[in-house]
C-alpha cells in the first residue's frame, strides 16, 4: 500500500514536472514566435511606408540639414538607447558563438529586431518634421512589449533566487542583457510619450525658418535629397543611369554635388582651419584634418563595421565544418542559423564597405577641391617672379591627387592593429596560445621585412616626382615655344633633351616597379609563411588539429594578409603623401606679398601718385645693383600725362612695376597711388575667349562707350573683317592674333575699364606709325583726356603732348620736366637720345619718293598695322571655335586600344607566361589548403609528412607569384616607354596649326596625368582583372564540385551581373572620359591666370577669376563625385547576388546527406566562399577601372595619330652644305589656301627676290603678307605653283634642310629657362669666342651675370 502510494506520488510529481517543462518549452517557443512576428511586423510596416512616401514624394524624403538641426534631446536619447540595446544583444550573440559555437535563435532575432527598430527610429526622424514628430505605433508597441518581457524575466529570476524556485517551471532564464536593457527599454517607453513643450517651441520658431528652408530647397542635389534606403543602395544614381542609357551623358545632365563638396565650401573650411592655428608655422595636415573630421568620423564607423563583419566568417567556419562532420542529420537547425549569420555578416560587410569607400572618395573630392582653390589663390598673389607652369601642373595632377587619395588609406592607421587583434583572438580560440604567439611574431617579422622596401619605395617615388617635375617643366616650355622651334628647325634637338629627361625618369621608374614586385611577392607569400610557421608549431606541440580549425586558421591568415600588406603600403602612402604635403606646405606658407592698397586721400585731391625715394630690385634684397633707384620724391597730379623715355634696359618697365608693387622694394618708403589702375604690359596678355570678353574684362556692356573705345584703338577695321566680329574666338595666348592686334585689344581693355590711373608700357611699339598716331590722338588725348596716364615710349614724337617727361638711364631718373624745357638743354640726356635716334634714321637710305608718298598719306584716314602672323582669321577663328572643347571618343573603348597596349611590349610574348604563373599559383594554393584540411584526419598521414607537403606546395605557389610580379613589371616598363615615344614623337612632328588650335594644357595633361597612369597603374589593373577572374573561376569550379546545383545558380547570377554591367558601363564610361576633360580647363585656367597675374591684380579682377576657378573645380568635382557613385551602385547589387550564392551554397550543404559530403572539401569551398564577395568586388572594381583607365591609353593613342608635317630630311634630295649660295628667291604662280574648302589667299603670285638684297613686303591687313612668309618656311604648303631658292624647289627637300638654312626674327620674343649662353646658342654649336663676338657687335656695353 505504501509502495503503491509512493509510486502514485512520484507519478504525480513526474506529471507536474512534465507539465512544467512543456509549459516552459511552450512559453519559450511563444516568446520566439513573438520576436519573429515583431521583426516581420516592423519590416513590413517600414517597407510599406517607404514605398508610400516614395510614390508620394519621389526620392525627396528629408533634407540632410534638417536632420542635424531639428533633433531634440529626447530624440537623440531615443536613437542612442535603441543602438545601445542592439549592440548589447549583438555582443551577447558573439559571446554565445564563442562559448557554444552557435548562437541561440532568440539572440539572433533579438539582434535583428532591435537593429530594425533602430533603423525605424532614424527613418521616423528623417521623415517627419519636428513639429509633428510622433513615433510609429508599431515601434512604441515593440518598446512596451520588450519592457514587459524583460521585467517579467528579471522579476521571475530574482524571485527564484530568493525562494529557490526553478526557473524552468515558468520562463526562460534571464541573461545579463535582459538585466541591462530593462531600464533602457523603460526609458524608451517614457520617451514615446508626446512632448508638448517641444511642440509649442517649434510652432513659434517654424515660421522663422520657413524662408531659409525654401531657399535650401532650390539648391538640393540628388544625393542630399535621397532617403536612407536610397543612400544605402545608391538608388539616387538611377536617374543618371536612365539618362545615360538613352543618350550620351553631357555635363549639363549631371546633377549638382552636395554643398559640402563644393569648392567654395570646402576651401572656406580649410582656410578657417588654417586661420585657427595659433602656431607661427602653418601645419597643413592639421588644417585638413580639422576641416573634415566630422565626415571622417562617420566614415570610420563604416570602416569599423566592415572590419568586424569580415572576421565573423573565419570565427564561425570551425562550427560550420564541425556541423558538417557530424553523422546525424537532425541538427539542421544549427546549420541554418549559421548559414543565416554568415549571410547577414557578409551583407553587412558588403554594404559597410561600399559606404566606406564612397565616403572616402567624397572626402578626397572635398580635400582636392579645397587644395586647388588654395593653390590658385596663392599662385594669383605671387608678385615677385612668375610661377612655373610645370610645377603648378604637378601640384594639381600629382600632389593634390596624392593627398586626396590618402583619405582612402587614412583609416588603415587604426584598422591595422584592430585587424591583427581580431585575427589573434580567432587563432587563440582555435589553436591555443603558443601557435597564436607564433603567428603574431611571424606577422611582425614579415611586416618588419616589408619596412625597408617601403622606405625604398618612398625614396624612389620622390626621385620619380623630381624627374617628372623636370620633364613636365621642359615640356611646357617647349610647347609654348614650338613656333620658334619649328621655324628654326630646332624641334629635333629639343625632343632629344626631353627624351633624356624621360630616360632619367624611366631609370627611377624601373627601380620603383621592381621594388613593387618584391612587395607584391611578400604580400602573396605572407599567408604561406605565417601558416607554415603556425602549423609547424602546432605539430611540434602536438596541438589537436581538425578540418574546422585548419580551415578557420587558413581563412584568418588570408584576412591577416591585408594588414601585413597594408603596413608597408600604408608607410609608403604616408611617405608619398608627406612629400606632397611638404611641397604644398612650402608653397603655401611662403610670405604673402602685400597687395597694393588703393588710397583715397581727401587731403590731397589733386595728387594721383606719390613716389618716395627708394630702391627696387628684381632678384632679392641682397641684390647689389637695384633695377630702379629713385633719389627724390615725385608727385604726379591727377589728369597729367607722364612720358617715360630711355634706351633699352634703362629700367622703364621696372619703374612701372614699382608703381604696381610687382617688384620688391629693398629700401625707401614706397609708392602711394590714389585711385584705380589699368595696366598695358609690353608683352601682351590675351585671355582665351572672344574679343569682346577680352575688352570688357568683367565690366558691363556700355554700347556707346564700347564703340568709341574700339574705334579709338583702331580695332573696327579688324572686327569688320572677321566673320564673327567681336565675338571671334581668340586661341590660347592669342595665337591667332598678330602682335599689333593683341596690343590694341589689351589697350582697349585698359581704356574700357575707365580707371583713374593708366600705366602703358610702350603700347605703340607693335603698330605702325599711322596706327600709333591714331591711337595716341584718339586714346591718350581724347578718351583719356581727364585721366592720369604714365606711358613708356620710344617714339620721341609723342613726348611733346605730355605734361611731364621722365628720362631714365641705368635704372635712375636722370632728367625730369616738361618737354620744351628738356630739349632746351643741349647737354641733357634727352637731347643725346634724340640725336642718336636721328643718326639711326639717317642710316636707312629711304628713297625720297617713298618718303614723299608717306607724307602725303599721313593725313589720310587709312590705318595700317604691321602684321607678322597669320592674318586669315576667318579660318583660324573657325578652327579655334571647333577645338575649344576637347574631342573625345564615344562608346566602348575599342578593342584595338587593348590590343595595342598588350602587344606594345615584346609583341605580347610574355603575356602567356604571366597567365601560366597565375594559374599554377592558384592551383598550388588551393591544393595546399585542401591537403592541410584533409590530412588532419586521424591516421591519414603523419604530422611530418603533413607539414612537409604543405610547405612544398605553398613554397611552389610563392615562387610562381615572384615570377609573375617580375614579368609584369618588365612589361609595364616596356609598354609605357613605347607609348610615350610614340606620343611625344607624333606631337613634335605635328604641323604648327595643331599647336595653334590645341591648348598646351591638353597636351600636358596627356604627358603628365595619362602617362603616369600608363606608367604605374594600367598594367597592374589589367593584370589584376585577369588574375581575379582566374581566382573566381577556380572558386566556381570548387563550389560546383562540392554542390553541383550551385553551378546553375552561378550561371544565372553571372547573367544578371552581366546585364548590370552592360547597363552600368554606358554611363560610367562617359563619366570616366569626362573626368580628365573637366580637369584640363582647370589646368588651362591656372596657366593663363599665372601668366596674366600682374594684369589681373592691377584690374582688381582676382575675385572674378577666383569665381571662375571655383566653377571649373565644381564641374570637375561633380563628374568625379558621380563617377565614384556609379561603381558603388554596381558593387552593391552584384555583391548582394554573390552573397546570395554563398548563402544558397551553405543551405545546400546543410541539407545534403552527410554521406554525400566530404567535410574537408565542403569546408574548403565554404572557406573560399567567404572571399567570394571580396573577389567579386575586386573583379567588378578592376573591370570598371580597366575600361576607365584605358581611356588614358586611348587619349595617348589619339596623339600618336596626328597628321605630320612633310619629312624633315629626304635622303635622295638633299641640298649642298653651303646652300643657299646667293639667296635668290623665285616665286612662280604661287597659290596658297589653308584648306581645300576655304578661299585662296595667295592668288598666282609671280616675282623674284634678288640675292643679297633687302626686300620689304607691304600691304593691308589680310592681304597675305604673313601667308607669303609662311609659304617660304612651308608652314603652309602651296596648292599650286612653286618657290625656288637658288634654283632648288623648296617643296622637294626636307623641312629640316629648308628651315635650318633660313632664319626669322619672330614678333613675340621667346626666352628659354637657363643661362644667357643657352639662349643665344640653344643648340650648343658655337664657341664662347663666337658668342662674345656677336653680343659685342650688338651691344658693346652688355653686362653678363653668370
Amino acid at each position: 500500500m505504501v509502495t503503491h502510494a509512493s509510486h502514485a506520488q512520484n507519478l504525480r510529481v513526474y506529471r507536474l514536472q512534465l507539465l512544467a517543462v512543456s509549459g516552459s518549452v511552450l512559453m519559450d517557443i511563444t516568446l520566439k514566435l513573438i520576436d519573429i512576428a515583431f521583426f516581420l511586423f516592423l519590416l513590413i510596416c517600414l517597407l510599406l511606408d517607404v514605398f508610400k512616401e516614395r510614390r508620394k514624394q519621389g526620392d525627396k524624403q528629408f533634407l540632410k540639414s534638417e536632420f542635424g538641426q531639428q533633433l531634440t534631446v529626447f530624440s537623440k536619447i531615443t536613437v542612442t538607447l535603441n543602438f545601445i540595446i542592439s549592440i548589447s544583444y549583438l555582443g551577447f550573440c558573439f559571446y554565445e558563438i564563442w562559448k557554444d559555437g552557435t548562437p541561440s535563435l532568440e539572440s539572433v532575432f533579438s539582434v535583428m529586431t532591435w537593429t530594425l527598430a533602430s533603423l525605424v527610429t532614424i527613418y521616423s526622424l528623417c521623415k517627419t518634421s519636428r513639429r509633428h514628430r510622433t513615433w510609429p505605433f508599431e515601434l512604441i508597441l515593440w518598446w512596451f512589449f520588450s519592457s514587459i518581457r524583460n521585467l517579467l524575466l528579471v522579476s521571475v529570476y530574482i524571485l527564484s533566487l530568493c525562494r529557490s524556485i526553478e526557473i524552468s517551471n515558468f520562463l526562460p532564464e534571464a541573461n545579463i542583457i535582459d538585466f541591462g536593457s530593462l531600464p533602457l527599454s523603460i526609458l524608451l517607453c517614457f520617451n514615446a510619450l508626446p512632448n508638448n513643450s517641444a511642440h509649442k517651441h517649434n510652432t513659434t520658431t517654424q515660421p522663422l525658418l520657413q524662408k531659409e528652408l525654401e531657399e535650401k530647397e532650390k539648391h538640393r542635389d540628388a544625393f542630399s535629397d535621397a532617403g536612407i534606403w536610397s543612400q544605402l543602395t545608391f538608388r539616387w544614381m538611377n536617374p543618371l543611369f536612365k539618362k545615360g542609357r538613352c543618350e550620351k551623358i553631357e555635363l549639363e545632365h549631371i546633377p549638382s554635388i552636395p554643398e559640402s563638396e563644393t569648392a567654395d565650401e570646402a576651401s572656406a573650411l580649410l582656410e578657417q582651419s588654417l586661420r585657427k592655428q595659433k602656431t607661427e608655422t602653418i601645419l597643413l595636415p592639421n588644417a585638413i584634418f580639422h576641416s573634415i573630421w566630422r565626415p571622417l568620423a562617420i566614415n570610420a564607423v563604416f570602416a569599423g563595421v566592415n572590419t568586424i563583419a569580415s572576421y565573423v566568417g573565419p570565427l564561425l567556419i570551425t562550427s560550420f565544418v564541425d556541423f558538417l562532420s557530424r553523422k546525424d542529420d537532425k541538427s539542421w537547425y544549427n546549420g541554418m542559423v549559421l548559414a543565416l549569420i554568415f549571410f547577414l555578416a557578409k551583407t553587412a560587410e558588403s554594404l559597410s564597405q561600399r559606404l566606406w569607400y564612397f565616403g572616402a572618395r567624397r572626402l578626397g573630392i572635398r580635400v582636392k577641391a579645397a587644395l586647388m582653390v588654395l593653390i590658385y589663390k596663392k599662385s594669383l598673389s605671387i608678385k615677385y617672379g612668375s610661377m612655373s607652369n610645370g610645377k603648378i601642373i604637378n601640384f594639381l595632377n600629382v600632389d593634390v591627387e596624392k593627398i586626396g587619395d590618402f583619405c582612402w588609406y587614412f583609416h588603415g592607421i587604426w584598422l591595422l592593429p584592430v585587424q591583427v587583434i581580431c585575427a589573434l583572438v580567432i587563432l587563440y580560440k582555435n589553436l591555443g596560445a603558443a601557435p597564436s604567439l607564433a603567428a603574431l611574431f611571424t606577422t611582425i617579422i614579415v611586416m618588419i621585412s616589408n619596412t625597408p622596401l617601403a622606405n625604398k619605395q618612398e625614396r624612389l617615388h620622390t626621385k620619380i616626382m623630381e624627374a617628372k617635375d623636370s620633364r613636365i617643366k621642359a615640356t611646357s616650355e617647349t610647347l609654348k615655344s614650338m613656333r620658334v622651334l619649328k621655324l628654326h628647325s630646332w624641334e629635333s634637338n629639343f625632343l632629344k633633351k626631353l627624351l633624356k629627361l624621360r630616360e632619367v625618369e624611366r631609370d627611377w621608374l624601373r627601380k620603383y616597379l621592381y621594388t613593387c614586385s618584391a612587395v607584391a611577392f611578400l604580400f602573396w607569400a605572407s599567408p604561406t609563411v605565417v601558416s607554415v610557421v603556425t602549423f609547424g608549431v602546432c605539430i611540434m606541440l602536438r596541438t589537436p588539429l581538425t578540418s574546422g580549425t585548419v580551415l578557420s586558421a587558413l581563412a584568418t591568415f588570408r584576412i591577416l594578409q591585408e594588414p601585413i600588406y597594408n603596413l608597408p603600403e600604408l608607410i609608403s602612402m604616408l611617405a608619398q603623401t608627406k612629400v606632397s604635403v611638404d611641397r604644398l606646405e612650402n608653397f603655401i606658407v611662403e610670405e604673402d606679398q602685400k597687395r597694393l592698397i588703393h588710397c583715397n586721400n581727401f587731403d590731397t585731391p589733386d595728387v594721383a601718385i606719390e613716389i618716395e625715394a627708394g630702391e627696387y630690385a628684381w632678384e632679392n634684397k641682397d641684390a647689389k645693383i637695384p633695377a630702379v633707384k629713385i633719389t627724390e620724391k615725385i608727385r604726379i597730379m591727377r589728369g597729367h600725362k607722364v612720358a617715360i623715355c630711355g634706351s633699352v634696359g634703362s629700367g622703364k618697365t621696372s619703374f612701372l612695376c614699382s608703381i604696381l608693387r610687382e617688384i620688391p622694394r629693398i629700401s625707401g618708403s614706397g609708392i602711394l597711388t590714389y585711385g584705380s589702375k589699368a595696366f598695358v604690359p609690353q608683352s601682351a596678355w590675351i585671355q582665351t575667349g572672344t574679343i569682346r570678353e577680352n575688352i570688357l574684362f568683367g565690366k558691363e556692356m556700355n554700347q556707346t562707350f564700347y564703340e568709341g573705345v574700339v574705334e579709338g584703338c583702331a580695332l573696327n577695321h579688324d572686327i569688320n573683317m572677321w566673320a564673327d566680329g567681336d565675338l571671334t574666338m581668340v586661341g590660347e595666348r592669342g595665337l591667332n592674333l598678330s602682335g599689333g592686334q593683341k596690343q590694341r585689344v589689351q589697350m582697349a581693355r585698359a581704356i574700357y575699364s575707365n580707371s583713374d590711373i593708366f600705366l602703358l608700357d610702350d603700347p605703340f611699339s607693335a603698330v605702325d606709325a599711322h596706327t600709333g598716331a591714331h591711337m595716341f590722338n584718339k586714346c591718350l588725348m581724347q578718351l583719356l583726356q581727364n585721366k592720369t596716364v604714365i606711358y613708356v615710349t620710344h617714339q620721341l614724337e609723342f613726348l611733346d603732348a605730355s605734361d611731364l617727361v621722365l628720362v631714365m638711364k641705368d635704372g635712375r631718373i636722370i632728367q625730369s620736366g616738361k618737354y620744351k624745357d628738356l630739349i632746351a638743354m643741349p647737354d641733357g640726356e634727352l637731347i643725346r637720345q634724340i640725336s642718336a635716334h636721328s643718326k639711326s634714321l639717317d642710316q636707312v637710305n629711304a628713297p625720297k619718293m617713298c618718303i614723299g608718298l608717306a607724307k602725303k598719306k599721313h593725313g589720310s584716314s587709312q590705318i595700317e598695322v604691321t602684321e607678322d602672323k597669320i592674318e586669315d582669321l576667318t579660318d583660324s577663328n573657325r578652327v579655334a571655335g571647333r577645338t575649344r572643347h576637347e574631342e573625345t571618343e564615344t562608346g566602348r573603348v575599342k578593342w584595338h586600344v587593348y590590343s595595342t597596349f598588350i602587344t606594345s611590349a615584346y609583341k605580347g610574348a610574355l603575356v602567356p607566361f604571366i597567365l601560366m604563373c597565375q594559374v599554377l599559383f592558384q592551383g598550388l594554393q588551393m591544393a595546399s589548403n585542401y591537403w592541410m584540411a584533409w590530412g588532419t584526419e586521424e591516421g591519414r598521414v603523419t604530422r611530418g609528412h603533413l607539414i612537409g607537403i604543405f610547405s612544398l606546395l605553398s613554397g611552389g605557389s610563392s615562387f610562381f607569384i615572384l615570377g609573375r610580379a617580375v614579368l609584369l613589371s618588365t612589361i609595364a616598363l616596356k609598354t609605357s616607354q613605347h607609348l610615350f615615344l610614340q606620343m611625344i614623337t607624333s606631337i613634335f612632328r605635328a604641323p604648327l596649326s595643331f599647336f595653334d588650335t590645341t591648348p598646351s594644357s591638353r597636351i600636358l595633361n596627356r604627358s603628365s596625368t595619362d602617362q603616369s597612369v600608363v606608367d604605374t597603374d594600367i598594367p597592374y589593373r589589367l593584370a589584376g582583372l585577369v588574375f581575379a577572374l582566374i581566382q573566381l573561376f577556380s572558386i566556381v569550379v570548387l563550389m560546383s564540385k562540392v554542390a553541383w546545383p550551385i553551378f546553375y545558380i552561378f550561371i544565372v547570377v553571372i547573367a544578371i551581373s552581366t546585364w548590370y554591367q552592360t547597363y552600368y558601363i554606358t554611363t560610367a564610361r562617359e563619366l570616366a572620359r569626362m573626368v580628365p576633360n573637366q580637369q584640363a580647363p582647370i589646368l588651362h585656367h591656372f596657366s593663363e591666370s599665372i601668366l596674366g597675374s600682374a594684369t589681373i591684380r592691377c584690374f582688381n579682377q582676382e575675385d572674378r577669376f577666383s569665381k571662375k576657378n571655383l566653377n571649373l573645380i565644381d564641374n570637375y568635382s561633380r563628374v568625379a563625385f558621380y563617377n565614384s557613385g556609379t561603381m558603388e551602385w554596381l558593387c552593391v547589387r552584384i555583391n548582394f547576388l554573390f552573397n546570395l550564392v554563398f548563402f544558397l551554397l551553405l543551405i545546400i550543404l546543410v541539407n545534403l546527406p552527410r554521406s554525400a559530403i566530404d567535410p574537408s572539401l565542403a569546408g574548403l569551398a565554404a572557406t573560399y566562399g567567404l572571399n567570394l564577395n571580396v573577389l567579386q568586388a575586386w573583379v567588378i572594381w578592376n573591370l570598371c577601372n580597366v575600361e576607365n583607365k584605358m581611356i588614358s591609353v586611348e587619349r595617348i593613342l589619339q596623339f600618336t595619330k596626328i597628321t605630320p608635317e612633310a619629312p624633315l630630311v629626304l635622303d635622295d634630295c638633299r641640298p649642298e652644305t653651303d646652300w643657299p649660295f646667293n639667296g635668290k628667291v623665285e616665286i612662280e604662280n604661287l597659290h596658297v589656301q589653308y584648306r581645300p574648302t576655304l578661299p585662296i589667299v595667295l592668288k598666282g603670285i609671280t616675282c623674284t627676290f634678288p640675292g643679297e638684297k633687302k626686300i620689304g613686303v607691304v600691304g593691308r591687313t589680310g592681304s597675305g603678307k604673313s601667308t607669303l612668309i609662311q609659304a617660304l618656311f612651308r608652314v603652309v604648303e602651296p596648292s599650286d605653283g612653286r618657290i625656288m631658292i637658288d634654283e632648288i624647289d623648296i617643296s622637294k627637300i626636307g623641312l629640316q634642310d629648308l628651315r635650318s638654312r633660313l632664319s626669322i626674327i619672330p614678333q613675340d620674343p621667346v626666352l628659354f629657362q637657363g643661362t644667357m649662353r643657352t639662349n643665344v646658342d640653344p643648340l650648343q654649336e658655337h664657341s664662347d669666342q663666337d658668342i662674345w663676338k656677336v653680343m659685342n657687335q650688338k651691344r658693346p656695353f652688355l653686362v653678363i651675370i653668370c
